[in-house]
């Protein structure tokens, strides 16, 4: 993979990314808009003979202005790196969302964040973006600023996908109605979350289904079930069967995701694992008995390997 720089607030501007032609979004999932994007910013910048690159804030600005109303991320920050890496820019500009930048103006936004001190040489936006304090720039305020300060400026239109506009709003519902497919086909790609594997009650392994526990993030609100997975474990990826929920039957304890991959056996305790979403099989249950449960596992796992069977498609996980 080819390099990729990184410009942290007011850092210097590493070489790599000087005079960059820049898309600007929060770009939360790197989803098929926001490829387009970035798409764009490529093509303009081979026009201009610049590095293409992208601009995104940390942490996600809603977070600073309603602190106290959860945010479902999709891709915490460095997934959302790893993903725009992977799609052949020069690096990445990333700004701390703060009270100084809030209260930038958008001409304050183009003229002092922007031209002096990322000293770019090119835009790109999407056709609903706003800046500045209280949202007050728009696109056209920002053709006009451009055209101003000798900066290239592209407007991107709406992208869809089956008549669904694409957004993280949408592809968010869409996963907390466990409904992966929908969402992956707004993403692109199958939605996948990275996590370190903790000890747990070791309960899987007495069932006969030795799972690796991860603790996803307090804001994770995909829709406690049953889903077919695969997951990176070193260079390779494994077909598996996954559940996220509070196991009812046992504890009803905090939420946790359990995955059980098929053709492995070794120690992941401490490893970070990529673990990718490919199909909703069922949603949580309490059962009666362990032997109901068990059995209901076994034609759960069977149920995923048709699944996983018939989507032979390639992983991100496995390319990042």
């Amino acid at each position: 993979m080819p390099p990729f720089a990184l410009c942290l607030n007011d850092e210097p501007v590493p070489p790599a990314l000087q005079g960059a032609v820049v898309a600007i979004g929060n770009f939360d999932g790197v989803h098929r808009g926001h490829r387009r994007l970035v798409e764009a910013a490529r093509e303009r910048a081979l026009q201009l003979g610049r590095p293409a690159a992208v601009l995104t804030f940390e942490p996600h600005p809603r977070l600073f202005f309603q602190p106290d109303a959860p945010l479902f991320r999709l891709t915490p920050e460095p997934v959302k790196l790893a993903l725009l890496r992977a799609q052949g820019l020069a690096g990445a500009f990333v700004r701390g969302f703060d009270a100084a930048l809030a209260a930038l103006s958008a001409e304050g936004f183009v003229t002092d964040l922007l031209v002096r001190r990322m000293g770019i040489s090119g835009v790109v936006v999407g056709y609903d973006f706003h800046f500045g304090r209280g949202r007050e720039g728009n696109p056209g305020r920002l053709e006009a600023l451009s055209q101003e300060h000798g900066l290239s400026c592209t407007v991107v239109n709406v992208v869809a996908e089956h008549g669904v506009t694409v957004s993280s709003t949408a592809i968010r519902a869409a996963l907390e109605q466990g409904d992966v497919a929908a969402a992956n086909g707004l993403l692109g790609y199958r939605w996948f979350v990275r996590a370190e594997v903790r000890h747990g009650h070791k309960r899987g392994r007495d069932l006969g289904y030795p799972t690796a526990n991860l603790r996803l993030a307090d804001d994770t609100r995909l829709r406690h079930g049953i889903y077919a997975v695969r997951a990176r474990v070193g260079d390779r990826v494994h077909d598996g069967v996954a559940s996220f929920g509070r196991r009812p039957t046992f504890d009803n304890g905090a939420p946790l995701l359990e995955a059980y991959l098929f053709d492995f056996a070794g120690d992941l305790y401490g490893q970070e694992l990529d673990v990718e979403f490919v199909a909703w099989i069922r949603g949580e249950e309490r059962f009666e008995s362990i032997e109901a449960l068990v059995a209901r596992m076994d034609r759960d796992a069977e149920e995923a390997r048709g699944l996983l069977a018939e989507d032979p498609v390639r992983s991100m996980i496995s390319v990042l």
